[in-house]
């Protein structure tokens, strides 16, 4: 009873604590056990999608978006970037008048044309305690490329958009150093790089630039995976990291 007063609330009365006509949609992208995936929720009763939510009055974009996933997550300090507004889709341009909607009062806020701003963050899915509320019933994760072309609205071109982006920012910005855990060999680098890119690399040569620019430092440390395999552990030097990212030398890889 109390889930639908509360939903009921902010349904006849969001728009006056939220930016009317205004999302922001947030496409959470997780790397685990050498597979990319994105998260997804259900909306109650209506369907999949990315986390989405309604700006304050009184806040900021990135605000919001940081609010929206600490919501979801409970984390903070997410690596986040803001890559696109969406307003061309058929879901955008026009007063939303599909069967999503038909359930809402005439003239509700909530049916008015609403652009997106696209956000996309990167996080570890093991550290991540993804919550549900009065409007969340579900959540899962799924790889990028076993996303269903049935996602709510435009979510579908929201989370294609973001990924394209990541992987032409993955040069530019630190994507490595938040997917990767403090210490990691060779190959789970390379594995990394292959997987968000979707591309092979050489072995050897992959590994020798990244030692050649600095990037990487090897540890004296090894991880024992079995009889005669205990390969060393690297990690990167935060500071040639960033730098090399500034310059573009990454992308020499």
């Amino acid at each position: 009873m109390e889930d639908f007063e509360a939903i009921e609330d902010f349904m006849m009365n969001g728009h006056k604590v939220y930016l009317p006509h205004m999302s922001i949609e947030c496409v959470v992208f997780g790397y685990e056990n050498r597979h990319l995936k994105v998260l997804l929720v259900k909306l109650r009763n209506v369907g999949w999608g990315v986390p989405s939510g309604y700006i304050l009055k009184e806040e900021g974009l990135t605000q919001a978006a940081k609010r929206i996933l600490n919501e979801r997550t409970s984390l903070d300090n997410i690596f986040l970037k803001q890559f696109h507004v969406f307003g061309d889709s058929k879901y955008r341009i026009s007063k939303r008048d599909d069967e999503i909607w038909d359930r809402l009062p005439e003239n509700n806020w909530l049916a008015d044309r609403t652009l997106a701003v696209g956000f996309y963050a990167i996080i570890d899915c093991s550290a991540a305690n993804i919550k549900q509320d009065i409007l969340i019933e579900d959540y899962k994760w799924v790889e990028v490329n076993e996303i269903p072309d049935n996602l709510l609205l435009d979510h579908n071109e929201i989370i294609a958009e973001a990924l394209n982006t990541m992987r032409k920012q993955i040069f530019n910005e630190p994507i490595g150093y938040n997917l990767l855990p403090e210490k990691f060999t060779l190959p789970e680098i390379q594995i990394l790089y292959e997987t968000v890119l979707n591309k092979t690399f050489d072995r050897r040569n992959f590994s020798n630039k990244l030692i050649a620019m600095e990037i990487i430092v090897k540890l004296n440390e090894k991880r024992n995976i079995g009889q005669h395999r205990s390969p060393f552990l690297y990690s990167f030097h935060e500071t040639n990291y960033l730098n090399a990212l500034n310059e573009g030398v990454v992308q020499a890889l």
